[in-house]
């Protein structure tokens, strides 16, 4: 096995880096603190979460605050361990050899 070999690519992109880095820290958080932190626009962030959402990384849950509709995200039990894997693999390229 190689050194890139659990680099996943799905990860690639800033900004769904970004997502699951948010989600990781925190227990969730909705569509607007997302798109405030990561300062992307509505259908930029909407992409990436749908591409997370269909790896079965995040877990999409809408709900209601007083009349407003709301849409918080989780990450996945899958989303912790592949976004672990990947970190691990990032941590292992950049260090030095012995």
């Amino acid at each position: 096995m190689g050194i890139i070999d659990n680099i996943n690519k799905l990860f690639d992109h800033r900004i769904r880096l970004g997502i699951m880095s948010i989600l990781i820290v925190n227990e969730d958080a909705d569509f607007n603190r997302l798109k405030e932190l990561l300062a992307v626009t509505d259908g930029n962030l909407a992409s990436h979460i749908k591409a997370l959402e269909q790896a079965e990384y995040i877990l999409v849950e809408k709900s209601f605050v007083g009349r407003k509709p709301n849409t918080s995200y989780s990450a996945t039990n899958l989303g912790r361990i592949e976004f672990k894997k990947h970190i691990e693999a990032l941590e292992k390229l950049i260090q030095k050899p012995n």
